[in-house]
This record gives C-alpha cells, structure tokens and sequence, in this order.
C-alpha cells in the first residue's frame, strides 16, 4: 500500500463560494507523515469571466494590501493552472490526502475548480478537515476549535500572512505536529491493552496442580 501525502492546500478568494465569485491564488504544501515538505505548487489565477467580488470579501482585501498584491502578479488562466496542478499531485509519490482548515472552504473552490477545468479531482470526493480532528483530539467544543485556542505546541514558527503559500506551509506543520501526537496516543494506548492495562490480557493464570 502507498504511504499516504497530505496535501495541505490554502486558497485566496474574493466571494464565499465559487462561480459567482473567483479564486484568487492558492498553493499547496506537500508533506510525509513525518513532516517532510516534498513539494510545493502555487499560483494566481485571473478571475473568472462574468464573476465579481462579494462586498464583504472585497473590503476585507483593502485592509490585507501586501496579501492582494501578492496574489495579483503573474496571473494565469485557470484551465493551465489547474491542469499543471492536477499533473503535480498526481505525480506525487503516495496516494494524496486534501487537508485544509476549514477545509470546507478551500476544497468546495479546488474541486469546483478541478472540475470544471480538468474534469477530474486527484482527491475523489473528500478532505481531511484540521479544524475537526483538533475537535477530536482537544475536546473543546467545534466552533472553539480555532487555532488560538489550540495547544502551542503543535505550532511551528511560521507565518500566517494570507499569502497562499505561507499559509499552506504552515498548516501542513500544524497537522504533521498533531498527526504525530495523535499516533503517539494510540500507540501507547495499544501498549497499555497490550500490557493487560484494564485488559485482562495478562491476567494471573491458575497454576496446574
């Protein structure tokens, strides 16, 4: 079986959904389960034709210049982009996971966008949400599960600047950092059942007479 690449993806938009709004720039951030960045892929997209900005997404670029000013250069169409994109994660050595947070946001725009550009989706029909397993490993309620809530020490020294790439980077830490806290639980708890901690597994056996 193919080791699994977790694909962690950050998209930059100008509307809350796709078609009536566009896709700005967005990047992934290739990863190992044990947290190596073997890849990247970005880009900044034109807008698509007949959509324009939602008023609230609009404003909220004017306070985020550096951000729109990166995201603006070096257009391209989408159909070439997200063909060389569906190109790159397919060549990627294991079978991709989508991650994102929310990722109900970004993979409702990189699958509309796959499809209606390449006609296919490297992912199937599903994304590893970062923001749901932080609400099954911290407990806290799912709308509390923001990353100033989260523990620090999942978080790297990274920077979040709006900036597809940085972002995609480091979140793919921040969920390499909790995969890895998650393994190391369910691999002491399997030591422990192992052990015949609350098993029985290792219970005293009645000598033969």
């Amino acid at each position: 079986m193919s080791a699994e690449i977790y694909v962690s993806t950050d998209v930059e938009a100008d509307g809350p959904i796709p078609g009536p709004h566009s896709m700005l720039s967005f990047a992934s951030a290739a990863y190992t389960e044990d947290k190596q960045l073997i890849g990247t892929f970005s880009a900044n997209l034109e807008v698509l034709e007949g959509a324009s900005a939602h008023p609230v997404q609009e404003a909220w670029w004017k306070t985020q210049p550096e951000a729109w000013a990166a995201c603006r250069t070096d257009l391209q169409q989408p159909a070439k982009a997200l063909t060389d994109y569906v190109t790159w994660v397919e060549a990627l050595p294991g079978k991709p996971v989508f991650v994102a947070m929310p990722a109900g946001f970004d993979f409702t725009f990189m699958f509309w966008y796959m499809m209606r550009f390449t006609g296919r989706c490297p992912f199937s029909w599903s994304a590893l949400d970062i923001k749901t397993l932080a609400f099954a490993m911290t407990g806290l309620p799912y709308r509390k599960c923001i990353k100033p809530r989260l523990p620090q020490r999942w978080f790297d020294d990274h920077p979040h600047t709006h900036v597809a790439l940085d972002d995609a980077i480091e979140q793919g830490a921040l969920f390499c950092n909790m995969l890895a806290e998650l393994r190391a639980t369910q691999a002491a708890t399997a030591a422990a059942a192992k052990d015949g901690d609350g098993s029985g597994q290792k219970a005293a056996v009645k000598p033969a007479n």
